[in-house]
């Protein structure tokens, strides 16, 4: 009895939901094509980034190989992207990545997913709004900081921000209300900003590149000296570290990369705008692709033009543009600059709102969530209650969980929560893509389920007796390398499944091990180099099974290519970059997850439409007054 319940608990967990499409999936109100995709694609992803951390990573951490540092994370978000294009045309229809975990991978997969998808969107949106605040504040001579550093600093733990920002929290709560007015206003709104912002980074690009110093590239410990004495402050001067290129060597330009990678994250909200895609098959992969490609351009060129206008240790982190302009005596530009910032960080902020009550309000129709968070307004369709959840729920919580983040957290301790939480839901893509490769095929056919279990048959009659282990454990180590089927068994995929779950593990300890003793592992301790290369051998040995067992040979519009290896290197690279964050980061992260856990197991797992034959009502649509 207890392993009856344990299996049918197992069943539960990868539960998945019907291959069929909604209703309004069917009937998309505002068909997109590729250009329109990749422009919501690029003003999703370039944002705070842009400008705000370009200065810091700068600053601190890379200089002027800030560069490299972009590049690096340009191509972990590329391998990111090929695995969420074809994780999104594995199924005739398109929606967000947990309406694809679900779909192929089960229940537990997908609420995970979701769920820190949830908590990566509304972190993008309180960090985005606190640099707009910064950029605000710094347009206008920093009285707000003043004022409010002044009043508040004394009274705030040292883990949080020096001072609350209400301006943050105010603009957050009014582009909600314009959310929840309905997309069409919030997205004409959106293509002017996006408009008016590319002007302006093209404007900072080529005046950068006409006013910039090539000697700023090659800085010595002389010219630091200098500008000390010429600003009367060593204070105001960032560190010089060893000067040149790469003033903080190439661990600076690896931490720079981890930091940086949070610049890229946007990428993905392509997948939530698929179902108005006419073609997603085609367009979801080359709108990722080409968002990814456009926005490393775009930071490669304003890293250089930075770096190139100010010398590294001068740039003023909150402002490094508009003060960049007037350190090169274009006084008046300044300000034409920082209006484009407030436009397009704007923008950012709106578009990054999006997300989130639309993944709510899915989750809350599969019965994951309450089912009140899938009630929409009867006009505009928008998910008035996942809305209010995140904004103004009196009946949920006082104090609202988007405007804790712009309101309390600092800007980098807001990017270091943002990106464990989509570098894991990236990692999980990853994963999903190298299992479902292996798989057997979803809409398997009954004659191809009989003759599996006839091949399967005459293996067991060849040793009747069951008395001869060692042939048994030669046949299963022989599967391994020399499977004997062409196609995917259930037996294959079950060994591509455990597989790759040791290959995670494995990679993760990689992972850890690399991050916090790199130097020992290169040039000092054997005990560390030892173990390294053992998971290396470990790793390889793992990965050519997998190789080894057949693929699937459905088509699909869009491949993954060098499989399994691609997957297994983006999985590495993003959780490379989670072990970057801090104890802190981590600490939260946790606790947020176990939040999840509490309530997909106390109410989830219960109410789920996949557990109740599959059926999903409707969800309700009230109606509001209107605006």
């Amino acid at each position: 009895m207890r392993c009856q319940n344990l299996y049918q608990f197992g069943q539960k967990l990868v539960r998945r939901r019907p291959l069929e499409p909604t209703e309004d999936s069917e009937s998309p109100s505002a068909p997109l094509n590729i250009l329109k995709l990749v422009a919501f694609g690029v003003a999703s992803t370039l944002g705070a980034g842009v400008y705000i951390l370009v200065g810091e990573v700068a600053m601190f951490i890379a200089g002027p190989a800030i560069i490299i540092s972009f590049l690096v994370a340009a191509l972990s978000s590329v391998l990111s992207g090929l695995c969420y294009a074809e994780f999104g045309t594995r199924v005739s229809w398109t929606g967000s990545a947990y309406l694809y975990s679900y779909i192929s991978m089960g229940e537990l997969w997908a609420f995970i997913t979701a769920w820190n998808l949830i908590l990566s969107y509304v972190v993008v949106t309180g960090s985005v709004a606190r640099a707009w605040s910064i950029a605000f504040d710094s347009l206008i001579g920093n009285h707000i900081f003043q004022a409010l550093e002044g009043t508040f600093s004394p009274y705030m733990p040292y883990f949080l921000a020096k001072y609350p920002d209400f301006v943050a929290l105010s603009l957050v709560l009014l582009l909600t209300g314009v959310l929840v007015l309905g997309a069409r206003e919030s997205v004409l709104v959106g293509k002017i900003s996006t408009g008016v912002n590319f002007l302006v980074l093209s404007f900072i690009i080529i005046s950068g590149f006409i006013k910039g110093d090539l000697h700023n590239w090659e800085l010595t410990e002389q010219d630091y000296t200098l500008n000390t004495s010429e600003s009367g402050d060593i204070h105001s001067l960032g560190p010089l570290g060893s000067g040149g290129f790469v003033p903080f060597d190439y661990d600076g330009i690896l931490h720079g990369a981890a930091l940086c990678f949070y610049s890229f994250v946007g990428f993905d909200d392509i997948v939530t705008k698929g179902e108005e895609a006419p073609d997603p098959h085609r367009s979801i992969p080359i709108s990722i692709v080409t968002t990814v490609f456009i926005c490393f351009l775009a930071y490669f060129g304003v890293s250089a033009t930075l770096t190139l206008m100010v010398p590294y240790y001068q740039i003023q982190p909150d402002s490094p543009f508009p003060q960049a302009f007037l350190h090169v005596g274009w006084g008046p530009a300044r300000y034409v600059v920082a209006v484009g910032i407030l436009c397009f960080l704007l923008y950012r902020l709106q578009s990054s709102l999006f997300p989130v009550p639309q993944v709510i309000q899915e989750m809350a129709e599969d019965g994951l969530l309450f089912r009140g968070l899938a009630r929409t307004h009867a006009r505009t369709k928008t998910p008035i209650m996942a809305t209010w959840f995140l904004t103004a729920g009196p009946h949920l919580i006082r104090t609202l969980l988007l405007g804790i983040m712009a309101l309390l957290f600092e800007f980098s301790n807001l990017v270091d929560l943002m990106s464990i939480g989509h570098l894991l839901v990236y990692s999980l893509v990853a994963f999903f893509v190298l299992v479902l490769r292996y798989q057997t095929d979803w809409n398997l056919s009954k004659n191809e389920k009989i003759e599996d279990k006839i091949q399967m048959k005459p293996l067991l009659k060849e040793n009747p007796l069951e008395s001869e282990p060692e042939a048994e454990t030669s046949k299963a180590l022989k599967s391994l390398c020399l499977p004997i089927s062409t196609t995917p068994t259930r037996k294959s995929a079950q060994i591509v499944y455990g597989c790759a779950f040791l290959l995670v593990l494995l990679l993760t300890i990689l992972s850890l091990i690399l991050a916090q003793w790199p130097s020992q592992v290169f040039f000092g301790d054997p005990v560390l180099t030892t173990v390294a290369v053992l998971l290396l051998l470990l790793i390889t040995g793992v990965t050519v099974i997998i190789w080894r067992q057949p693929q699937s040979p459905s088509p699909l519009p869009f491949r993954v290519p060098a499989l399994p290896v691609l997957p297994l290197v983006s999985i590495f690279v993003n959780v490379y970059l989670m072990m970057q964050t801090t104890s802190g980061t981590w600490a939260l992260f946790g606790i947020w997850n176990a939040i999840g856990f509490l309530i997909y197991f106390g109410y989830g797992i219960r109410h789920s439409m996949a557990g109740n034959n599959h059926q999903q009502p409707p969800a309700t649509s009230i109606h509001l007054p209107d605006s």
